[in-house]
C-alpha cells in the first residue's frame, strides 16, 4: 500500500449535537446509557468505512455512560475494521473511560501511548507500521488541552517526538488552529505540513473555527483533504488522502504488536 484514506472525529461518545443548547440539554448523557447514542455510533460506523487509518477522540473505552461498551471497538466491527487501539488518558469511577482510538485496516506493528504534559487526562497514541524500506511509518493521534499554557508544553512535546520520524502523521483534536502563532510555530518547527485555515470544523452545525487537524511530514504527499458534513458530533470530521514516497509502501506485519507506555 502506497496510498492511504486518513480521517480523524472527535466523536463526542456518541452524543449528537445540533446547536449549542444541546450541551446543556444532552449533559446527562455525558453520565447514562442511552438509545440514541447507539444509532449515533451506527451512523458514525457507516461514515467510516471507506478509509484506511481513523483516528478518533473523546470515545468512551467502557463504562456506565457507554454501556460498558468499548466504542473504538464498536466502531472498528460496524464499519468493518480488523485492527483497532484504545488508550485510555481519563477514568471518572463506573461512570466514564475517556480515550482516544484507532481503526486500521492494516496490521500495526508497534503502540506507544504518551501521556501529555499538563494536568492528567490528555494523550497521545504513537502507533507504528511496517514499510518496505525498512523504517515505520508512524500515526499519532492525539488530543490537546484547552488551556494556552498546556497546549505550549504538549505541542513542545509533540515537536520532539515528531523530530524522531521520518513518516509521521499527527491528526486528531489540538484544540487550536490558525488564529494560534503558537500553534503556527509549532507546525513549522516540527517540519509538517497539512495546516489549512479553510477546514474548519467546530461546531459542526456552523463551522468557524479549524480545531482538528491531519499534519505530515514533507516527504508525505498530500493528495487531497477536505471536511465531511456529517453533524454527529460537535466537531466534523476531516478526512486526507496522502501518499508515501516514492517507491515505499506499508507492510504486513507479522510480529506480535509491541506496546509501550
Amino acid at each position: 500500500m502506497n496510498r492511504l484514506r486518513l480521517l480523524t472525529y472527535n466523536i463526542q461518545a456518541g452524543i449528537e449535537s445540533r446547536r449549542y443548547r444541546d450541551y446543556v440539554a444532552n449533559s446527562w448523557k455525558h453520565l447514562v446509557p442511552h438509545a440514541g447514542r447507539q444509532r449515533n455510533l451506527a451512523s458514525i460506523g457507516t461514515l467510516l468505512q471507506g478509509f484506511d487509518i481513523v483516528g478518533l477522540q473523546e470515545v468512551d473505552a467502557g463504562s456506565l455512560r457507554s454501556g460498558y461498551i468499548d466504542q473504538s471497538q464498536y466502531l472498528a466491527h460496524q464499519a468493518g475494521y480488523p485492527y483497532w487501539l484504545s488508550q485510555v488518558n481519563r477514568e471518572i469511577g463506573l461512570l466514564a473511560r475517556h480515550s482516544n482510538g484507532l481503526l486500521s485496516r492494516i496490521r500495526p506493528a508497534a503502540v506507544t501511548e504518551h501521556k501529555l504534559p499538563g494536568l492528567p487526562g490528555r494523550g497521545a497514541m504513537l502507533v507504528e507500521f511496517e514499510t518496505t524500506a525498512h523504517e515505520p511509518f508512524v500515526v499519532c493521534v492525539l488530543h490537546l488541552a484547552l488551556g494556552r499554557r498546556a497546549q505550549r508544553r504538549q505541542l513542545d512535546y509533540l515537536v520532539d517526538v515528531a523530530r524522531h520520524y521520518r513518516l509521521i502523521v499527527l491528526m486528531g483534536d489540538f484544540n487550536c488552529g490558525c488564529n494560534s502563532r503558537m500553534f503556527r510555530m509549532a507546525v513549522s518547527a516540527a517540519g509538517l505540513r497539512g495546516l489549512d485555515c479553510e477546514l474548519k470544523t467546530f461546531p459542526s452545525w456552523r463551522p468557524a473555527r479549524n480545531l482538528d487537524h491531519i499534519l505530515v511530514s514533507s516527504p508525505l504527499k498530500i493528495d487531497s483533504a477536505r471536511v465531511l458534513d456529517y453533524a454527529l458530533s460537535d466537531h466534523l470530521p476531516i478526512s486526507m488522502e496522502v501518499a508515501l514516497p516514492d517507491g515505499i509502501a506499508l507492510t504486513r506485519s507479522h510480529s506480535k504488536l509491541k506496546v509501550s507506555v
